[in-house]
């Protein structure tokens, strides 16, 4: 009889210990404050996609004083979402950051201008002054204006940069020709301060020949060679996919998801709602599968900034398909 009991209570420890299984952890790191850039992250979390996926994941928003690169590098996250721009120049810097996953297919960052300015092309930049976003979000527009031959120091023969903050301020107040925009956000905040859009004129970086990669999935290059690690990667990009796939289907929801996951009460259901519709035109076509020719064309563009490039040298290793293709 000894032995029996003992045989059930090992049984009863056994089924205990599976019952308690602990999910793996995993911590995401946005590149800003909770939004529907982010929707699909927060769809996956709200439909139970990472739970099916054996993974309990902790969404941490960004914010004008965090840098993702920083974080990782601090231990401070598993996967960041970041520019390929600021996670190439970061890891140049010493940062290895790796790409793994690509959801957003196309770019939606442009200039936007007011015609009142009197600028109608590139060729109008000069002399004037211009509000860019920095934290490595300035990487792209530096390229742009190397491009073009304009110094970025001020001057007649250059154009002065104003440091934007993460508002369009500069533009309602006149203290700015022109400021960064997304196609999914600022622009709409100009148009809902009362500048209408006919009063606008806007250059997308994608139709200037400098358009780069932007959000993408990235880790720290040590830690693909640790197989669990890769397979743990490999369940939440998946899942953040089916996140994505679902918020392109279900845009309105997706954004009420959002709206529930925001702590600040600074969103409003018709900017998110709105914002969905745009962020879903830049997810399209994409299976997560970073494009090497897509890669490539943001490396050319970082590399042609003249005396001053925002990468010196094409880096290598900075993207890998092991984990998308086991989440595949």
């Amino acid at each position: 009889m000894k032995t029996v009991k003992l045989g059930l209570v090992a049984m009863t420890m056994l089924g205990a210990s599976m019952s308690t299984h602990a999910a793996d952890d995993v911590t995401l790191q946005l590149k800003w404050v909770t939004q529907a850039q982010f929707a699909g992250y927060y769809v996956a979390q709200d439909k139970g996609f990472y739970e099916e996926a054996d993974l309990n994941v902790t969404i941490k928003p960004g914010g004008p004083d965090i840098a993702p690169p920083q974080v990782i590098a601090g231990g401070g996250a598993d996967v960041i979402v970041d520019w390929m721009p600021s996670a190439l120049a970061s890891r140049e810097k010493g940062v290895p950051l790796v790409n793994i996953a690509q959801p957003f297919k196309s770019s939606g960052m442009m200039l936007t201008c007011r015609k009142d300015s009197g600028i109608t092309s590139p060729d109008d930049f000069k002399g004037r002054t211009l509000g860019v976003w920095f934290f490595g979000n300035e990487y792209p527009f530096l390229s742009w204006m190397s491009k073009l031959g304009l110094e970025t120091t001020g001057g007649d023969a250059g154009v002065t940069v104003l440091k934007q903050g993460f508002n369009v301020d500069p533009i309602l107040q006149k203290q700015a020709d022109c400021v960064s925009t997304m196609t999914y956000n600022e622009y709409w905040q100009i148009i809902d301060a009362g500048i209408p859009e006919d009063e606008l004129l806007v250059f997308k970086y994608e139709e200037q020949g400098v358009s780069t990669m932007e959000d993408g999935l990235y880790v720290l290059e040590e830690n693909l060679a640790d197989d669990a690690f890769v397979d743990k990667m490999a369940r939440f990009v998946a899942a953040s996919m089916k996140g994505w796939e679902y918020a392109r289907e279900n845009p309105d929801e997706a954004a009420d998801i959002v709206l529930d996951n925001d702590a600040s009460g600074a969103q409003t259901e018709k900017h998110q709602r709105r914002m969905m519709g745009e962020v879903n035109k830049l997810t399209e076509g994409s299976d997560g599968k970073l494009d090497p020719a897509d890669y490539e064309r943001t490396v050319q563009t970082l590399l042609s900034g003249g005396s001053d490039p925002v990468i010196s040298a094409a880096p290598e290793g900075a993207w890998s398909h092991v984990v998308i293709d086991k989440a595949m």
